[in-house]
């Protein structure tokens, strides 16, 4: 999961989708991390917090941490939140087999839309509602994926 600074939606959309994968079952790999640096090292801004665990979910601990040319190597999949994160992606791509990995989040749950997941860093409380609303549905569809290939 990628976002810019990776304290708001990657964060979230990290802690969902490793919910999810636990309450399936599912034994996979889950991270998050950003661009700018930053952030490097902080803790999720506390709206994020506050979001998660209204939703059963705590994102405290997470720590930000940049994207890494390892992480083609590392993880199957990797989401992007918007254009900007998919652009700092392909810029460091060392082939098309790495950009096979990469698609916006959203695309899970409107396919081909490359809608993008707003940044509700400079907006309040319900930005952020508004940011898990989004990310809850594109990680649904995600496990509907796994769960439908494996039986």
């Amino acid at each position: 999961m990628v976002c810019l600074g990776n304290i708001c939606r990657s964060p979230l959309a990290e802690g969902i989708m490793r919910k999810k994968l636990n309450d399936c079952n599912i034994d996979a790999e889950v991270d998050s991390c950003g661009f700018e640096s930053f952030h490097t090292g902080d803790r999720p801004d506390q709206r994020g917090i506050e979001v998660a665990q209204k939703n059963g979910i705590d994102i405290s601990g997470h720590r930000a941490r940049l994207f890494r040319v390892a992480d083609f190597d590392e993880f199957d999949h990797i989401f992007v939140m918007d254009q900007r994160n998919y652009a700092d992606v392909a810029a460091v791509a060392r082939n098309q087999q790495d950009m096979e990995k990469v698609d916006f989040i959203m695309n899970m749950a409107y396919p081909a839309s490359n809608t993008p997941v707003p940044d509700p860093y400079f907006g309040g409380r319900a930005d952020f509602r508004k940011t898990w609303e989004m990310l809850d549905e594109a990680t649904d569809r995600i496990i509907d994926q796994i769960l439908n290939r494996k039986r």
